[in-house]
Order: structure tokens, then sequence, then C-alpha cells
């Protein structure tokens, strides 16, 4: 007799490996020879709420802390599809399995769970260096209250420092900052800004905070001083009117993760920040690459026209941009001739950097880059990995400076 579906399924979640599951991926690192020169993943990911219980021991409010262990418990029992993104769109409907089995892959105990499962799949794919961000958190920006975000962003800073940055140099990351507290966002950098493994900052896009306010620009300075980047992580709000007349996550995929970007960068170059902070390093995550073009090419005709409401400048928007970096997932490939005009505006070989979003449903290999036929072997390099570890001041994997030498 047959067994059920159902029991096919459990069987393959008992044996749920990480390695086994990106086992192309492997082979391609293999073929593509990436043990000859560093790779470096400016954006992954890791599922913070796995270790919440952990996270909530660094929470120095008891009230919120409190609050916070009784919500943890009341959504453990519940349906878990009352958010817009709770009924089955990240993980493809279910076909993504490595989301809901994530959590039962068995990993030794010398060390942070976080810790092996990215090394896994760093291996798998052929990555030296992961910078790695949270994930439900990229949404904390839109919280009613402004103290929570500040209480959660620095636990979880003090976890993230301690539990798994201090054990593993292989991974960084860009803490995050709660921006909708300028105070705050000025004493996590402080506080912060010199531990090991934190490779600079990084603000969740989907907010509602201008970043020109004056209330930032003692941070932006403690940033530049101290030549750590700032980055901006893409991301989505359904519930904001605009967005929400789209009626099918495709589309708010599609604008929704451009969108914040796209604001929070004409702000922060017609409010002349670019001149008034030269050496402050800013990245641009997660939202793809078509928009760019766009944005360079509309504000550099709208400037040309209405220069008077932009007197802090002494060049074109588009030369700013040039200046700027950006990630490149998810990268728009459809059209070869178009993304390679796109990888020439933004001057690719020293701007652009590699990132996967591993482990999301759209995920990009480091062949996305490696196998673009406009691409010389010096470009592949840099965007790759040459071009992250200059902006974050890297040291060469050991293993990679053999290679080299």
């Amino acid at each position: 007799m047959d067994l059920p579906l159902s029991d096919f399924r459990k069987m393959e979640v008992a044996e749920f490996d990480t390695s086994k599951l990106l086992a192309h991926a492997s082979k391609q690192a293999a073929e593509r020879g990436y043990h000859r020169f560093p790779i470096v993943d400016v954006d992954s990911h890791h599922y913070e709420t796995e270790a919440i219980d952990e996270i909530l021991e660094y929470m120095d409010d008891p009230v919120i802390q409190q609050l916070a262990r009784s919500a943890r418990q009341a959504t453990a029992k519940g349906p878990g599809v009352l958010s817009p993104g709770g009924v089955g769109y990240q993980d493809m409907g279910g076909r993504v399995m490595r989301y809901s089995v994530r959590g039962l892959e068995k990993t030794p105990k010398d060390r942070h769970r976080d810790i092996h499962l990215a090394q896994r799949w760093m291996d798998a794919i052929g990555i030296d260096i992961a910078i790695m961000f949270p994930t439900p958190m990229l949404q904390l920006g839109l919280h009613p209250q402004v103290e929570v975000e500040v209480a959660l962003a620095r636990a979880y800073n003090r976890w993230l420092c301690e539990r798994v940055l201090a054990h593993e140099p292989r991974i960084r990351s860009m803490l995050y900052l709660p921006f909708n507290d300028a105070d705050a966002s000025y004493k996590m950098v402080q506080e912060f800004g010199a531990t090991k493994g934190v490779v600079g900052f990084m603000v969740t896009s989907a907010r509602y905070r201008p970043v020109h306010h004056n209330s930032y620009m003692k941070t932006y300075a403690l940033l530049e001083e101290m030549n750590l980047p700032l980055a901006f992580h893409a991301g989505y709000n359904w519930n904001d009117q605009t967005v929400g007349m789209m009626n099918k996550f495709i589309s708010v995929h599609a604008l929704g993760f451009v969108f914040y970007n796209m604001v929070h960068l004409a702000n922060w170059i017609t409010n002349g920040l670019p001149e008034r902070f030269p050496k402050l390093k800013v990245l641009w995550i997660e939202s793809g690459l078509a928009w760019v073009p766009f944005m360079m090419q509309r504000f550099d005709n709208e400037y040309m026209m209405r220069s008077s409401e932009a007197p802090a400048l002494k060049k074109l928007p588009s030369d700013y941009m040039r200046d700027m970096y950006f990630s490149t997932q998810p990268m728009e490939i459809k059209d070869l001739g178009m993304l390679e005009q796109t990888f020439r505006m933004l001057k690719a070989d020293t701007q652009l950097l590699y990132s996967s979003d591993y482990p999301h449903w759209d995920f990009d290999l480091p062949s996305t880059i490696y196998d673009l036929p406009f691409l010389d072997e010096t470009a592949k390099r840099n965007i790759l990995g040459g071009n992250a570890m200059r902006l974050f001041n890297l040291d060469m994997p050991v293993g990679k400076m053999a290679a080299a030498e």
C-alpha cells in the first residue's frame, strides 16, 4: 500500500539539510572556479524570530520585554495569516520548502544555530563573507510605537554581536538603526560602531521619516567620521494607501521594494546630503537595478530646469548617484542589452555589489553575475567581492589569499 503524500513530506523533512538543498549551486561554484577569488554577499538573511527568546533576554525595558513575550506566546497559537504577507506569498504557496522546514534542520551544539546554518549555505553557494540582516524586523520601522522599535533594535543588535558576530568572522552585519528615533540611532552608532563584525549600519526603507531631517545630521557625521557605510534596505508596505491599490503580490513586490528607496534617494540628493557628507558611503539594497537609470535621467532633467530648488548641488544628480553603491538583487536580466547599459550608467565595475538575498524565494546565485557575457573577468571579480572588500575594509579570506598567490 502506497504511503500518502503527507508521509512522504514527513520523510523529506526529517532528512532536510541546506547542503543537499543547494547541491546544484555547489556544482556551479566548482565549475566556475569561485575558489580563485573572494565572493562577498552584501545582503543575506536569517530569521531572528527563531531566537526571539534569546533576543528578549537582552532587552532593557522589562515592560516591553513582558509584552513581547506574551505576544510571542499568542502568535505561536494563532493562524499566522492575518498580515498581508502571511497567506503564502513569500513561500510561493508552499513550494519553497526551506521556509517551512528550516526550523527542523539539525545543527551541532558547539556554536550558535544561526552560525551553522549560515555556513552551510555559504559553503554551498561559494560565499566567503556574508553580511547578514534580519527578516521580520525589516517591517519594524512601521511599528506605531517608536519606543518598541528602539527596544527591539537594541536587544537584537546586542544579541547579534555577542551570540553570532563575535564567534564567526565570515559573518558580518550592518546593524539595524531605529530610524524613527534620531537620538537612539546616534547612540546606536556610538555603542556598536567599533564592535567586532559590524561593518556599517542599515535603515529599513519602509518608513515615513525623511532622511534629510536635521535631527539625523549628527548620526551621518558620526558614520562619516568612523568610516562606516550607511545602507537603505528596501521593503514594502501593503498598508500604504498607494501600494494598497494593488491587488496582486507580484505588483506589490515589483513596485513596493523600489518605491521607498526611490523616495529616500531623491531626498538624499536634492537636499544636498552628498555635499554635506562627501565621505559618507551610501548603499541601496534589494531594490534591483532597473530603477537607477530612470532616476538618473529623470532627476537630471528636472534639475536642469529647476536647479534653484537644489542650491547645494555642484553637479548633476546622476553624478552623485554614481558615487553611491548598489546591490545586485533582484537583478532584472530579461534584456541583457538594457542591463549592460544599466551597468554602464551606475559604474558597476566599482559601485555594484553582489547580493544573494538568501534564503528568500527570489535569491540570486553568484552565477547571475559571473555568467553575464558583457563583463570581463576583472569586472566579475570586482562585483562579486572586490568592491565590497574595498567598501567595508574587509581582509582577504585566508584560503583565497593562498589561491591568489
